[in-house]
C-alpha cells in the first residue's frame, strides 16, 4: 500500500481579484482611513481636555502666601471693625465738653485708645495744675469714661507761658 503521490505546483500563477474581493478590500480600506480619522479628532479631544484640567488644577491649587496674606488681611480687618465699632463720637464730645467746662483753657494734644483693654490716654496742656485737676474732676462725673487718673503732669519751663503739660488715663464705657 503506497501513499498516493502529491503534486505540488509552485510556478502555479495567482487567481485574479474578483469583484467580491475587490468590494472587501475598497471597504477594508475606507475602514481603516475613518477609523483614523475618528482616533486623530478623539485625540486632538482628549489634549484639549488635559489642557483645561491642568488649568483647573493649578488655579485651584493654593499658594500657602496667599493663605497667609488672607489670615494678615483677616486679622487688619477685624482690628479696623473693632475701632469702628468704638463710641468715637460720644467720647469725644465728652472730651470737648469736659475741656469747654474748663472755660477753653485746656488745649488736648492727643488721644490714644486701647481698643483691647478698653482704656484711653490723653494728653493735653493748660495754663495751671488746678484747671488740670479741675479737668480731671469734671471726667470722673462723665457717664462714658470711669476711672480718670492724672498719671503725669510737668511745667513746661522752655516755654516763656510756662504751660503745664499732663497725660491721664481712663476706661471707657460701652454706649447704652
Amino acid at each position: 500500500m503506497s501513499a498516493p503521490l502529491i503534486g505540488v505546483d509552485f510556478v502555479k500563477p495567482r487567481s485574479r481579484l474578483t469583484l467580491a474581493g475587490g468590494v472587501l478590500l475598497i471597504l477594508g480600506v475606507g475602514a481603516a482611513v475613518a477609523a483614523s480619522l475618528e482616533y486623530r479628532t478623539i485625540e486632538s479631544q482628549r489634549a484639549g481636555l488635559e489642557l483645561k484640567l491642568r488649568e483647573v488644577n493649578r488655579s485651584s491649587q493654593r499658594d500657602p502666601t496667599d493663605d497667609a496674606r488672607a489670615a494678615r488681611l483677616s486679622k487688619e480687618a477685624g482690628g479696623i471693625a473693632l475701632e469702628l465699632g468704638a463710641p468715637w463720637t460720644k467720647l469725644l464730645s465728652e472730651l470737648e465738653g469736659a475741656s469747654k467746662d474748663s472755660s477753653g483753657q485746656i488745649a488736648l494734644l492727643s488721644v490714644e485708645p486701647d481698643q483691647v483693654k478698653h482704656n484711653i490716654r490723653i494728653t493735653g496742656e493748660s495754663h495751671d495744675l488746678p484747671m488740670v485737676l479741675a479737668y480731671v474732676d469734671r471726667l470722673q462725673s462723665s457717664a462714658l469714661l470711669r476711672y480718670p487718673m492724672l498719671d503725669t503732669h510737668e511745667v513746661k519751663a522752655d516755654d516763656p507761658q510756662h504751660p503745664v503739660r499732663f497725660a491721664l488715663t481712663a476706661e471707657w464705657r460701652e454706649a447704652q
